[in-house]
């Protein structure tokens, strides 16, 4: 299943919600902060290096960008689902003029409270470093919504292996009881850490309905 996230290709960036393809079947949404390694990481998951524009100057997302997938095997006659991966803003990037950043805060409130088809966010943060503002409140809005949510603890290779797993159990004891909808691992889009895993947990979120989806999205 992990394989048809390597034939995703570029559909449109939008400045809007009301500019994304139409809000049916399933999608998955990546979100981080501008400098967390979010296009490094889509790139290595779709096994595409060109997908997702990737600069060693931070915040050059500043659109929602969709990416389509082929459409995994139906069964029971039923038609087949309209897969999408949505590359959120880079967020936090000081550069990025203030009214900007209002606008990309607006349309991804916006986005995750009311885009029916959203079945889960992949969360980018930087292992090197604490969770920051943004990622804590991404933590509890999907907690708050019942929104699965899985962490990409990026940049893996840049610590040692026992730091790492460190990092990464101090950041699953934390999920115990605030998030428990969270799931997280170590990632490095450089070394390959992680990879296989990453795309098995996005397909998971892919192919399962949200509870209390209306059934007119999950056709």
């Amino acid at each position: 299943m992990s394989r048809l996230l390597q034939g995703a290709q570029f559909v449109l960036a939008a400045h809007r919600i009301s500019q994304l393809p139409a809000d049916q079947g399933a999608e998955v949404a990546f979100a981080g902060r501008s400098n967390a390694g979010k296009s490094s990481a889509l790139n290595a998951l779709t096994n595409h290096k060109g997908l997702a524009r990737t600069s060693k100057t931070p915040g050059r997302t500043q659109q929602m960008v969709a990416f389509s997938l082929p459409p995994p095997v139906q069964v029971d006659g039923q038609p087949p689902l309209d897969v999408r991966l949505i590359d959120l803003p880079g967020y936090g990037y000081a550069k990025v003029p203030m009214e900007m950043r209002d606008h990309w805060k607006l349309e991804i409130d916006a986005y995750l409270h009311q885009r029916r088809s959203l079945r889960g966010l992949v969360l980018i943060v930087d292992i090197r470093h604490p969770l920051k503002e943004f990622d804590r409140m991404m933590l509890e809005f999907c907690f708050a919504t019942q929104l699965p949510c899985h962490v990409l603890l990026t940049k893996a290779d840049k610590l040692s292996r026992g730091a790492a797993t460190q990092a990464l159990a101090a950041l699953r004891k934390g999920f115990a009881s605030n998030s428990p909808h969270a799931t997280a691992q170590i990632f490095s889009s450089s070394a390959g850490t992680g990879v296989d895993e990453a795309r098995e947990a996005v397909m998971t979120l892919l192919r399962t309905p949200r509870e209390g989806a209306h059934p007119n999205h999950e056709r």
